[in-house]
């Protein structure tokens, strides 16, 4: 029995080994990249206070010049991309209308002939209760007027 557990030993201590080399090499990729990373990070962030400092000066003295510009710059750029959803939307509506009018069933066809039967049904039922009201209105007058 102690041979028994003596060779099951055996058998796990390769494989702990190993574990324990993959959780090494784990951790030590780990710590390289986070390490380069915050080194990377900390030399861009030195970099940007340098650039603003010596940037600082030319945008004060551009500055009348500058914030006009980018204004103009920020509203036209807003308008191209307005202009473009409000084409890319427009081109879907008249893609979606086609294949409405041609019978292809896109979606929310199903929706919108439910809506239109409703309105269809409520404008008929209108129609109706307002001819009547018409009729009792004339019926009363005409037997006033006798």
């Amino acid at each position: 029995m102690a041979q028994v557990q003596h060779q099951a030993g055996r058998y796990d201590e390769p494989h702990h080994k190993q574990q324990l080399s993959r959780q090494v090499a784990k951790t030590t990729t780990a710590v390289t990249l986070g390490g380069s990373l915050m080194v990377l990070s900390g030399l861009t962030l030195a970099a940007t206070v340098i650039g603003l400092v010596l940037a600082t000066p030319l945008l004060v003295i551009f500055s009348p010049v500058l914030v006009p510009a980018a204004i103009t710059l920020f509203l036209i750029f807003a308008g191209l991309v307005t202009s473009g959803g409000f084409g890319a939307t427009a081109s879907f509506v008249f893609y979606w209308m086609y294949r409405y009018a041609t019978g292809k069933h896109p979606i929310g066809a199903e929706q919108l002939d439910r809506a239109r039967e409703k309105f269809s049904h409520a404008a008929h039922d209108v129609k109706e209760k307002a001819e009547h009201y018409g009729q009792q209105t004339h019926a009363r007058g005409g037997a006033q007027g006798t």
